[in-house]
């Protein structure tokens, strides 16, 4: 099993006076234990359990690459129980989200999915919450720094309608691919808007640069996730006999393979155009919300520090690098760190896989080596995600005669 980082329980260092590479070294706050799934499973259950915030996360039952084409062909489903459930109910709960995340909600029609970041002030990726609307209710998924997003919602309120609930405690997720069985009793389900370029975003993947909708060859449009939201009170009355089961693991291979950014991709200092999250969950013309002013200049006038890439790695030695590890490239004829290695897996078909953010300025056709520590180094082939260099379509006003003639005569 692969480790996985815990951002659940992560601290937000200030980026302000973190330098590059460093760590978050500020105390946090304990996050809750992690809940146990509803879903009954017998005792004779080949479940094997995650680390930190996924403890009560199934990562696979014995067979984790039949488990993925299970979950990629044939139905299989996905226990999530470490997803936070939230809702979010009150007559301004559209309008109030809207004015302090980065998509545009105000106008979210009732059964539409979506996704929203927290960012601070200087752009910087510091909450994540993917979003269904009912019409009465707004829901929310989220597994990155929940806590720290609560309490910033909840602080952010002031005179507005909205009440906000965390009900973790009675509602879990389940996960699937395009379809979640009729006999689970879900009661919500959000489907998962990667890789389509959403109105007012825009992509900085290199495969559909500049366009309108994503391109074919887009391996997200492959893998079209969902995840359920389903009652604690009513999975507990259904049986694990009735579905077939995948692990997580199987879950993360596909994500990587579709390119999809997770929690695991942000760090203290990420920002949304590394990890090409403008295309689903950032609205470029929608207003004024913290940290949109530093997300306009890098899109307007600027280029992202580092890029988000996937790596194929070499199998041959059957030793597989954990997430964390460096990156390193060819620099100036000698080998350097340049990034980090953020998801690894096992896929059923590419064998082992990557995702990792480098640095923009790597050679976008330099070989890559992820250090093991005491002198082992894998080797692998980065494919572009992020383009290294995105141009600027920006135009300037009209020329105004009368103004210039009054200009010459002053």
């Amino acid at each position: 099993m692969i480790g996985t980082p815990d951002p659940e329980t992560r601290p937000v260092a200030d980026p302000t006076d973190t330098p590059a590479g460093a760590g978050d070294t500020t105390p946090a706050e304990a996050a809750p234990p992690p809940r146990p799934s509803s879903l009954p499973r017998g005792l004779s259950s080949s479940a094997v359990l995650g680390a930190g915030d996924l403890a009560q996360t199934p990562m696979h039952y014995g067979e984790p690459l039949r488990e993925q084409r299970a979950l990629a062909e044939r139905g299989a489903i996905v226990d999530l129980p470490h997803l936070r459930v939230l809702r979010l109910t009150g007559a301004d709960r559209l309008t109030w989200l809207n004015s302090i995340t980065t998509q545009k909600l105000d106008t979210l029609a009732p059964g539409v999915s979506t996704e929203t970041l927290v960012l601070d002030p200087n752009g910087r990726i510091e909450g994540w919450l993917r979003l269904i609307d009912d019409g009465e209710a707004l829901w929310a998924l989220s597994d990155l720094r929940t806590d720290d997003t609560l309490d910033f919602l909840r602080r952010m309120v002031f005179m507005m309608r909205v009440e906000i609930e965390d009900l973790s405690d009675d509602f879990q997720a389940i996960g699937a691919v395009r379809a979640l069985p009729e006999s689970l009793p879900v009661t919500r389900v959000w489907a998962d808007p990667w890789p389509h370029i959403g109105t007012g975003s825009a992509s900085y993947a290199q495969v559909d640069l500049g366009e309108h909708v994503a391109g074919t060859d887009h391996p997200g449009l492959e893998t079209p996730f969902v995840i359920g939201i389903v009652a604690r009170a009513d999975l507990a009355g259904t049986s694990a006999g009735e579905y077939r089961l995948a692990g997580f693991d199987a879950w993360e291979a596909l994500r990587v393979a579709a390119w999809r950014p997770g929690r695991n991709e942000i760090d203290h200092k990420s920002l949304v155009g590394e990890l090409d999250l403008l295309r689903t969950s950032v609205h470029l013309a929608k207003g004024c919300y913290r940290g949109q002013e530093a997300v306009a200049r890098v899109h307007n006038l600027g280029q992202p520090p580092r890029r988000l890439v996937f790596v194929h790695l070499d199998g041959s030695g059957h030793i597989h690098p954990d997430p964390g590890a460096e990156v390193l490239a060819a620099v100036r004829g000698t080998q350097r760190p340049v990034g980090e290695l953020t998801s690894v897996a096992q896929h059923y078909e590419l064998g082992p896989i990557g995702l990792a953010v480098v640095k923009r300025t790597v050679a976008a056709d330099a070989p890559l080596s992820v250090d093991l520590g005491e002198g082992g180094i894998v080797t692998g082939a980065q494919e572009i995600i992020v383009a290294p260099e995105r141009g600027h379509d920006r135009t300037l006003p009209g020329r105004n005669r009368d103004v210039d003639m009054r200009n010459q005569h002053r």
